[in-house]
Parts: C-alpha cells; structure tokens; sequence
C-alpha cells in the first residue's frame, strides 16, 4: 500500500508539476502571444510611423510646393494689382478729363440753347412787325387803289370839264366873230339905197 500510494502521491506531484507546467507553457504562450502582439502591434506601429512619415515628407514637399506657387502667385498677383491702381488712376484721370468735357459741352450747349431762344424770340417779334408792316402796306396799297381810282376819275371829270371848257371856249370865240362880223358890216338898208 505503501508502493501504492506513494505512486499515487508520485502521480499527484507529477500531475502537479504536469499542470504548473501546462501553467507555465501557457503563461509563456500567452507571454509569448502578447509579444508577439506587442511586437506586430509595435511593427505595425513603426510601419504608421514611417507612412505618417513619408506623408509628412509628401505634405512638407507638397507645401513647398505650394508655397513656391503661392509666392509665384503672390508677384503676379502684386504686378496685377499694380496694373490695377494705374489703371485705376488712369480711368479716374479719363473720367475726370470727360466729366469736365461734358461739363463744357453742357455749358455750351446751354448757351447755344439761350442764343436760340433769344434769336427765336427776335425772329418772332420780326416775324409779327413784318406781319404789321404788311397789314400797313396792303391797307396802303388799298388806299393807293383808291386813290388811283379816285385820281382816273378827277382825270375823266377833269378832261370832260376841258373839253367842255375848250367847247365853251370855240362857243365864246364864234360868238365873238359872229358878232365882230356884225359891227363891222353896215346895215343891208343903207347899202341898198346907196
């Protein structure tokens, strides 16, 4: 019995030492399995490290880039401002130089407009003397027609009263021989007893 259990006690320690040793290997497995882990985990870490790196060298290189566009940029863009102020400057002087032409040509054209006015109000009070002076002499050349009539008529009247006048006249004058005849001759008695 002795033999017997001191297997079996030989057993349990081996059993014990079997399963400290399972222990053990699966510790060390897990020890081992977490190493592993931290290694991949530190591998796949240095791995992000070196993308995050190479990234950073691609953005840094990629921002150079940029910036060297944006300084390129930069001039053109301070040249086009600078043809902007002058132009600016330029527009302004030919906005000016024709706010002032058209200032002037406003001016003149108001002039012209009061030189027409007066001119229409001149040619308007002519325009109604000549209409006066018309009124007159067709009232005149009315009354020169008259007179003309009246005068043709004085002339008929008046050479009517001539000729009876010179008719009055030849009248007296045979009457004054008719008679100047009759003095001179002797009665027709005294002639005929002679």
């Amino acid at each position: 019995m002795v033999d017997g259990s001191t297997d079996l006690e030989t057993y349990r320690v081996v059993h014990q030492q079997l399963q400290d040793l399972v222990l053990m290997q699966q510790q060390q497995v897990e020890s081992f399995g977490e190493m592993i882990r931290n290694r991949e985990e530190e591998s796949v870490r240095a791995k992000m490290y070196d993308d995050v790196v190479k990234e950073l060298e691609n953005e840094r290189l990629e921002h150079a880039k940029t910036k060297a566009l944006l300084s390129k940029e930069s001039e053109k863009l301070q040249f086009a401002l600078g043809e902007v102020e002058i132009l600016t400057k330029q527009l302004e002087r030919e906005k000016k130089a024709f706010e002032n032409a058209l200032e002037s040509i406003k001016n003149k054209t108001l002039k012209e407009l009061n030189k027409n006015d007066k001119l229409k109000s001149k040619c308007n009070d002519i325009e109604s003397k000549i209409e006066k002076q018309e009124d007159i002499l067709s009232s005149k050349e009315d009354q020169i027609k008259e007179l003309c009539h009246q005068l043709a008529k004085q002339k008929a009247t008046l050479k009517q009263q001539v000729n009876d006048f010179e008719i009055q006249q030849h009248q007296n004058a045979y009457i004054e021989r008719v008679l100047e005849r009759k003095k001179r001759k002797p009665c027709g008695k005294f002639h005929s007893s002679k």
